[in-house]
């Protein structure tokens, strides 16, 4: 396993937790270590599950308007928690991290819902975060002028 999916893992994990709870609590940096003490003690790559976590929660009603808008015959509280968080950080990555391309954002979601989630689990999460790829990411991407390479004087 990956240092970038078992950090994903422990994210969507401590989401769960925090989600299951009420998602009161905005400061986990207690759950996160108590999940690194409990399924991964000798991982060292806390910034990263703390960047996807903090993401996730910053940017939490934006990301579940897109879940809402693109799960459309799931109100929101009634996806299981493990689909509802692994959608939330592949939105937020999707949408909000630019370091992390797109494919890997969808792939990484869908593995981590056909792990932690039921049997339909990946297809819903696939087809969700693949509407929103081509509806919001494809369009900007789209748009977006092409890069130039400047000239090289010599």
């Amino acid at each position: 396993m990956s240092n970038r999916h078992l950090a994903r893992t422990i994210a969507m994990q401590t989401l769960f937790s925090w989600d299951f709870n009420g998602c009161k609590e905005r400061n986990l940096d207690s759950l996160i270590e108590q999940n690194f003490k409990q399924f991964a003690p000798k991982f060292n790559d806390h910034g990263f599950v703390k960047c996807v976590i903090n993401g996730v929660i910053k940017n939490e009603a934006e990301i579940d308007g897109y879940i809402t808008k693109y799960a459309t015959e799931w109100p929101l509280d009634q996806i299981t928690i493990v689909d509802r968080n692994v959608l939330r950080i592949g939105v937020y990555e999707l949408i909000f991290d630019q370091n992390i391309p797109s494919k890997v954002a969808i792939n990484e979601a869908i593995e981590i819902a056909k792990a932690f989630g039921g049997d339909s689990s990946g297809k819903f999460v696939n087809g969700v975060l693949g509407a929103i790829y081509k509806d919001v990411v494809g369009t900007l991407k789209k748009t977006e002028k092409p890069k130039t390479e400047e000239p090289i004087n010599n």
